[in-house]
């Protein structure tokens, strides 16, 4: 059985698909882009700003279902340009977490305007 979660707090789908899905203990969120919530518009014109708005989306959504980013055990990254951007989006997303780190894979990605995207999959404990 899988319940949708839906937050105004992180970015609306702007396609056929979820902001994040419960599913038992996990939760499975969408990739996220910069996009603020309230305007539709791509924050940021670099990746630490754009990765910081990624970061934000994502925690409304892990914050819908009671969760935040120690809850997070995988994390997908996509990045326009991963051998230009990788160092400065990693300083950002490591200060999101504590050790140990969640698992992540960090791919270069062709992406629509927008040089980050990222999903996780969280895990809630009882």
């Amino acid at each position: 059985m899988k319940k949708e979660l839906r937050t105004t707090e992180g970015a609306a789908p702007v396609g056929a698909y979820s902001q994040g899905l419960v599913v038992g203990d996990f939760v499975y969120t969408s990739g996220m882009g910069p996009l603020d919530p309230r305007t539709g518009e791509v924050v940021g014109d670099d990746v630490a700003a754009q990765t910081h708005q990624v970061m934000k989306n994502l925690g409304a959504i892990l914050a819908a279902h009671g969760l935040g980013y120690d809850d997070v055990v995988k994390a997908t990254v996509h990045l326009q340009h991963l051998k230009r951007d990788f160092k400065a989006y990693n300083e950002v997303y490591r200060s999101y977490f504590t050790e140990p780190y969640p698992v992540r894979t960090t791919v270069g990605s062709e992406l629509m305007d927008i040089l980050v995207e990222i999903d996780f999959v969280a895990h809630k404990s009882a």
